[in-house]
């Protein structure tokens, strides 16, 4: 069968290349560029801590020791500081900032091994047809070239070119926030401490900077972000070094410490999202499909959970022939969740950037808005936590075993240690996307006794046969614990992670209910999905 075609070698697309390898499936990568990133200190990335450990995953990189997970983060509004946050590995993980090229790099040199995976360097694409079986691109470059997919994803930025060939629109609002940014060697007063400074005491040079967030990185390395007052005034540099030089000095309290300005940049924020994120055999992921950023919301993050919830679709269906509802079932997910968090912030914006009106004279409201500011920096909150699939149609319905748990259905789930099949101690993120279902069995005191003594009693033999009894491939796990789970409480969550149902013991028929909708439906349901391949939608 054809590979995968992907338009794009950032950060996203070189994520689906590896997620699909890691799943069996080949892909190409069309990268326009050399094949090289240029180190920019300027432009980082803030990721969750669950999509960390996917990076980790994919790269077999320890990317903690290329980047900083936070030891806290303080919010200050002028000299007072109105709230810390101290990170816990074990009870509240911070989040990983990384350079995005340093990220880039891990994955490049993860699939400069894949067998797999071809990148094409300096191929510019031009052209898509599509037909029933499969999708045509053409590219532009020192040798053009015809590639012949199963599907192509567009991952190849805002200025998509897969986009504009698909004519999908993308509505939204240009330069909602802008920030000046400055990368910097130095030392201040709080070592790995990210921090939301909010109306700072001290005088600036020009329009009153109200807003600064500083991001430590490795080797005594930050990144200050200044809020910008609306408007396109130039940032001349004479303007961003006076204002790194007022901000040392002010955080430093006294003269303006030695520094090594590395890098500087302009950040716009926009908010838009594609009308369309598939047609046919052709999706988008990734900027080529939203943008977001205001409000520490971190448009990166979406877009590798972009590609997690695809690679494993595009897979079953790259294996197992049609399942076009599953499919579908990638943008009705993903893009509920991107424009539920632009809702949020675009309700936000006004509240916290408008000033005075009588919100200025109600007790406790500027500490509110730096709870929401910090909640959107720190992934958390309607600003920043991720996105739940409950509403996906992709999920079951009227499950009379089903039970609550601490992860509502559609959510991400807990990173508990889990046994294997073959008897080992694993973390639960090591078993994702592979693929398969998961069936995690919560059994109290399996941990302290060999598989072998377990594995032929009470309810396992049931477990173990209607597991190989399911839809779709799938892999019996067993765990001591979950969060708010009694004991023999099964656990279904699919290959992104993303709980599907916990149910009240070994009930064969819903679990296998459960699984036929996380995977679209039965067989002969799959290829009546609207959004199927329809050829003459392609476009040329």
């Amino acid at each position: 069968m054809d590979p995968v075609i992907i338009v794009g070698a950032g950060p996203v697309g070189l994520t689906l290349a590896l997620a699909l390898a890691r799943q069996q499936v080949p892909s190409v990568v069309l990268d326009e560029g050399p094949g090289k990133d240029e180190p920019r200190l300027a432009r980082t990335v803030v990721l969750r801590e669950d999509t960390a450990a996917l990076m980790e995953r994919l790269t077999g990189a320890s990317l903690g020791e290329a980047g900083v997970h936070w030891a806290g983060w303080r919010s200050m509004r002028r000299k007072q500081v109105t709230r810390r946050i101290t990170f816990d590995e074990t009870t509240d993980p911070a989040p990983l900032h990384i350079a995005q090229h340093v990220l880039t790099s891990a994955l490049r040199a993860a699939l400069a091994d894949e067998r797999l995976v071809k990148i094409a360097v300096d191929s510019r694409l031009d052209t898509i047809e599509q037909e029933p079986s499969g999708v045509t691109a053409h590219t532009r470059g020192p040798k053009g070239t015809w590639w012949r997919g199963s599907h192509l994803v567009g991952c190849d930025g805002p200025r998509s070119t897969v986009r504009k060939l698909l004519d999908i629109r993308f509505p939204g609002r240009t330069a909602v926030e802008r920030h000046a940014v400055a990368a910097l060697r130095t030392e201040l007063p709080w070592a790995d401490e990210a921090l939301l400074h909010r109306t700072p005491p001290w005088r600036t040079s020009g329009p009153s900077a109200g807003e600064i967030t500083g991001r430590p990185l490795p080797d005594g390395v930050w990144r200050l972000d200044w809020l910008l007052p609306p408007g396109k005034d130039l940032v001349t540099p004479e303007l961003l070094v006076a204002r790194v030089r007022e901000t040392l000095a002010g955080w430093s309290e006294g003269p303006t410490p030695a520094y090594e300005l590395l890098d500087t940049g302009v950040h716009t924020v926009h908010h838009r999202l594609a009308r369309r994120w598939r047609v046919g055999r052709v999706f988008l992921a990734g900027d080529a499909a939203h943008l977001l950023g205001a409000l520490g919301t971190q448009g990166l993050d979406e877009g590798l959970r972009d590609a997690d919830n695809l690679a494993w679709k595009l897979a079953l269906a790259w294996h197992h022939g049609p399942h076009e509802a599953l499919l579908d079932g990638y943008q009705a997910e993903r893009r509920a969740a991107v424009a539920a968090r632009l809702r949020a912030a675009d309700q936000a914006l006004p509240l916290l950037r408008g000033g005075g009106g009588i919100r200025a004279y109600v007790p406790g409201a500027a500490r509110g808005h730096d709870v929401l500011l910090t909640d959107g920096h720190l992934g958390r909150g309607p600003l920043g936590a991720p996105g739940r699939y409950d509403g996906s149609p992709l999920a079951p319905r009227h499950l009379e075993a089903e039970v609550p748990v601490t992860t509502p259905p559609g959510a991400p789930v807990e990173d508990v240690r889990v046994t294997a099949e073959d008897g080992s101690f694993v973390r639960l993120r090591e078993r994702l996307g592979r693929g398969a279902l998961l069936v995690l069995l919560i059994a109290p005191g399996t941990g302290v006794w060999e598989r072998r003594h377990w594995v032929g009693a009470g309810i396992m033999p049931r477990l173990a046969a209607a597991v190989t009894a399911l839809p779709c491939p799938a892999e019996l796990l067993v765990s001591e614990t979950y969060p708010g789970a009694a004991a023999h409480t099964v656990l279904l969550i699919r290959p992104d992670g993303h709980l599907v149902t916990a149910l009240n013991g070994v009930r064969a028929a819903d679990l296998y209910a459960a699984a036929e909708a996380a995977v679209g439906g039965p067989p002969g349901a799959q290829e009546a999905s609207a959004a199927g391949a329809t050829a003459g939608s392609a476009a040329k």
